[in-house]
């Protein structure tokens, strides 16, 4: 069971990898010391998730508060 390293991770691919292990506990084919791996990852990303989210929202605030106008990407 291969991991990247969790400060090397995007929250998109977090939110996927989450998302796999959530479906692999939920299918509960491995062994419990698998499920304990997979958990704390579990743990790691959503915790990884959260703290980008934070960022984000600071930056906005920060952003919103000296009256810059946000970033809107065209397309």
């Amino acid at each position: 069971m291969e991991m990247n390293p969790i400060e090397k991770i995007t929250y998109e691919d977090a939110m996927k990898e989450l998302e796999g292990i959530v479906n692999r506990l939920d299918a509960g084919d491995g062994t419990l010391e698998e499920s304990i791996i997979l958990f704390q990852r579990g743990i790691e990303l959503t915790k990884l998730c959260s703290d980008k989210l934070e960022e984000i929202e600071m930056k906005i605030r920060i952003i919103t508060e000296k009256g810059e106008e946000p970033f809107v990407a065209e397309g």
